[in-house]
């Protein structure tokens, strides 16, 4: 793996995501299965493509198996948080000014998505809750 950088279990702790920062050509949300008796991993596939350009980082998934993924470089038209359904599928911006470097739910329902961005901290009320404990 060429750089790994940002990771996060699915919400069953069956699947581990690894952003591959330095992939080439593109970087990349690599996918892992966990073994069954928690010690390893197996299976390694491309979950997500970030293309050219593209820059995921810190990741979180919801309760619903979504991944929410700081993204972008500073000039970026993508710059903010791009979410992604369990397939891959790609179901959410949201935009920021700036790159965002990691995310993570808190408050006590878990449905404040904080966001990390270069030089400042943002904060969402979503629609869904962070796993817990992730």
């Amino acid at each position: 793996m060429l750089g790994p950088n940002g990771l996060c279990f699915s919400p069953d702790e069956r699947i581990l995501y690894v952003v591959e920062s330095r992939g080439v050509p593109n970087r990349k949300i690599l996918a892992f299965d966990v073994t069954a008796d928690g010690r390893g991993i197996a299976n390694k596939w491309v979950h997500i493509d970030a293309g050219p350009g593209g820059t995921p980082d810190g990741m979180r998934c919801d309760i619903d198996g979504n991944l929410w993924c700081g993204w972008g470089m500073g000039s970026d038209a993508l710059d903010g948080v791009l979410v992604f359904a369990p397939d891959g599928t790609k179901i959410g911006r949201i935009a920021l000014p700036e790159r965002c470097a990691n995310v993570c739910f808190g408050g006590p329902k878990r449905n404040r998505l904080f966001m990390a961005a270069s030089q400042s901290l943002y904060a969402l009320y979503v629609n869904t809750q962070g796993v817990a404990g992730g």
